[in-house]
């Protein structure tokens, strides 16, 4: 097989949400982990020990990928050790605020783009890298950097391309309710819903205990294919409202598929690798998640080609591109402000050695989308050609990459609490606007 070039498939949303956070400046060495004088070719006996918090705690590929290139560095530079602090997913963010709040961020840290970024910019509390940045400029284009750019100035590199809204599909479940290809429109959608209930098969597997999910993987594009794609900028720049009837009918779309039962019914119970776990056993039809998860339940799991990939179909009256997928650039690798001179200097040595080439043509290897330029591998899975045309025609902004976290928790409760009965699509709105308003 000849090898070919391939350009991960960038179209985020370029608005960044401002907020303010509670973050001091972090401009003292007193905090550094550096001992002795070592650096990433120093002398024997001389070590420097970096801190380093990430999410990668999942059983998903390319975490498994990002910890063996943190042990193949720490082999290759043994005066540098990199102490790993694995968060989950659910609650990294909180606490990377929490330690942001106490100016006690770790020495390298795994960071989101635009409104989970800014404030760390904004409290000086990571560190400028333009000095590094030639170290990517033949792999990264700007698409793929812009969102961790901030004031003309970069704060970190990102390590993959995340689509949060694919729709992974049994297609013998759906053939047996009379759909052999993917619902193209919300009303046939729904139709499938009801006729799976109908036959005993629950149509979608959802683990929302960590209550991302539905926020990320359903609200981004379904509200998306409802309002277009420069709402939720607008919505920041107080030129729009999310109690717009547009966005109360994304959101409507969860209370009806909550009322249609067509979620397990201890999907609060769940968390998302559980979710995953319960359309692979064949106990649901269909699983919204992240292209990420697709070495989990293709690759894998998807003997005789059972399972297909999708995205959320057209509605009634949109205004949005219904060919889009909801993706943003994910896992930004930034340095801490304020490091000693040696500590600062083993950390560059790691990001430059940690985000590379190599690493991407790993992420590929394994089926995940990468956000940069570089060479497909030969031994690369058969299915990220699938997952590359299937996101190929656009990309819609996810909704916690433009909504500050603040607003992002309040949707999150009251998403939530539609699917236990509670509330109604127009209050989720309406504290959602409210919280927007009460930003500084």
């Amino acid at each position: 097989m000849n090898k070919t070039k391939k350009a991960a498939l960038l179209g985020m949303a370029g608005v960044l949400a401002l907020f303010t956070a509670a973050c001091g400046n972090s401009n003292s060495a007193d905090n550094a982990s550096g001992s002795g004088s070592g650096n990433g070719n120093g002398n024997a006996g001389e070590t420097v020990t970096l801190n380093m918090m990430h999410p990668w705690t999942s059983p998903n590929v390319d975490n498994e990928v990002y910890k063996a290139r943190i042990a193949k560095f720490e082999e290759e530079h043994p005066n540098i050790v990199i102490k790993q602090d694995g968060v989950p997913s659910a609650q990294y963010k909180t606490k990377l605020r929490t330690l942001a709040a106490a100016n006690n961020l770790a020495d390298i840290n795994v960071v989101w783009p635009g409104a989970d970024l800014e404030p760390l910019v904004e409290g000086s509390l990571v560190e400028p890298i333009d000095s590094l940045m030639d170290n990517w400029k033949a792999i990264l284009p700007e698409t793929a950097l812009a969102g961790f750019n901030i004031g003309g100035k970069q704060y970190a590199i990102p390590t993959k391309q995340t689509f949060v809204d694919i729709i992974y599909y049994n297609k013998d479940m759906f053939a047996q309710v009379g759909y052999t290809e993917f619902p193209d429109t919300y009303d046939k959608l729904i139709d499938a819903v009801k006729k799976l209930k109908a036959a005993g098969i629950t149509p979608i597997s959802l683990g929302n205990k960590e209550q991302w999910p539905l926020q990320s993987s359903y609200l981004s594009i379904i509200g998306d294919r409802f309002t277009g794609s420069d709402f939720l900028g607008k919505v920041m720049k107080k030129e729009a409202k999310f109690t717009e009837p547009d966005f109360v009918k994304a959101i409507s779309v969860i209370d009806e598929l909550t009322k249609l039962d067509a979620f397990n019914t201890d999907a609060n119970n769940m968390d998302s690798v559980q979710g995953q776990d319960y359309f692979i056993q064949g106990k649901a039809a269909m699983h919204i998640s992240s292209s990420t998860v697709d070495a989990r339940i293709r690759i894998n799991n998807d003997e005789g080609g059972k399972f297909g990939i999708a995205l959320f179909p057209s509605v009634n009256g949109g205004k949005g591109d219904p060919v889009k997928s909801a993706g943003v650039v994910q896992y930004g690798i930034a340095i801490k402000s304020g490091l000693d001179e040696k500590t600062k200097a083993a950390a560059e040595e790691f990001m430059k050695y940690f985000v590379s080439e190599d690493l991407y043509k790993e992420l590929i290897r394994n089926g995940v989308v990468v956000p940069a330029t570089v060479e497909i591998p030969e031994d690369a899975s058969p299915y990220l050609k699938e997952m590359l045309e299937l996101t190929s025609k656009g990309t819609a902004p996810v909704f916690d990459s433009i909504i500050p976290t603040q607003v992002v928790d309040v949707v999150q409760n009251g998403i939530q609490a539609l699917t236990v009965g509670r509330g109604t699509p127009e209050q989720v709105a309406k504290d959602a606007q409210e919280a927007v308003d009460q930003l500084n």
